[in-house]
């Protein structure tokens, strides 16, 4: 059996002069969810796209479950699921009505059957003939899911998948996310949620301004800076960092330098912080 069932090698990408993607290379293990970590901007949904077969990179290699996306993209199509970042559905059709079109364009076997499945997955059935414009945002998310789902793909791709919702809503479509994992899906996500990364991926890249900084688990990523952060104050109301090893090396900082402070366990926004001087949502 092949251990990774999506691979990207070097691949690169230009809008205007701008490059975007700039020599990416990662791979995907079968059944993972794994997370493309950045801020706005940096490149995250144009390489969705290009591995959904969306958009043309200028350069580089791409295979998705041993298929070459540039030779055999119909294939690809075939067995993946695609979460855009805009709910992108018919307001002006039911929740049922807008599964059911898009599972007879792609020929989905026993439909009703299925729909009834999804809805009831993304607790949406005794929703089913609602318009979909009288749905909350956290609902329309949960049907963009749905659809995704529908087909029964091997492979799904979310882009920013819980993107300005409430923290409720977050969980609980990252609960439907882990349930699909126990399913046996592979998920590559973005996000800019620190949280999201280190409560859904069991591997996470970061990526920032197109080009992929680091890659690992959370776990891994964050003991290569360190374990603990110690956070002050100042008179100005700055807020002064130092990153440390051990919780007593964190205590020890602090009665050297005499002034109160408070010590947290370190984070991927650290990570982020470190690799590039700036926060993921600045």
């Amino acid at each position: 059996m092949k251990e990774y069932i999506i691979e990207v090698k070097n691949l690169f990408k230009t809008y205007e002069g701008k490059r975007v993607v700039d020599d990416v290379s990662f791979f995907v293990k079968k059944g993972e969810i794994f997370g493309l970590l950045g801020p706005n901007g940096a490149g995250k949904t144009t390489i969705i796209k290009i591995l959904t077969t969306l958009v043309k990179p200028d350069k580089g290699e791409v295979y998705i479950n041993g298929f070459d996306l540039f030779k055999e993209p119909q294939k690809i199509k075939k067995i993946i699921g695609v979460v855009p970042q805009e709910n992108n559905l018919d307001r002006d059709l039911t929740v049922y009505e807008n599964l059911f079109i898009y599972g007879l364009l792609h020929k989905v076997k026993d439909l009703k059957r299925r729909i009834e499945e999804m809805l009831k997955f993304v607790e949406l059935w005794e929703r089913k003939d609602s318009l979909v414009s009288t749905l909350s945002g956290g609902m329309q998310r949960r049907l963009v899911i749905a659809r995704a789902f529908l087909p029964d793909p091997s492979i799904l791709f979310l882009d920013e998948p819980t993107v300005g919702l409430d923290p409720q809503i977050r969980r609980f479509i990252w609960e439907i996310i882990r349930k699909a994992k126990t399913k046996g899906k592979t998920i590559l996500l973005t996000t800019h949620y620190i949280e999201e990364a280190e409560n859904l991926c069991e591997r996470v890249s970061i990526i920032h301004r197109g080009k992929l900084l680091a890659i690992g688990t959370p776990c891994e990523l964050k003991e290569r800076i360190g374990r603990f952060v110690v956070e002050h104050i100042n008179g100005d109301g700055r807020l002064i960092q130092w990153i440390c090893k051990t919780k007593e090396e964190a205590y020890q900082l602090m009665q050297e330098k005499k002034i109160p402070f408070s010590v947290r366990p370190i984070n991927l926004e650290d990570v982020f912080i470190n690799l590039t001087g700036r926060r993921i949502e600045e």
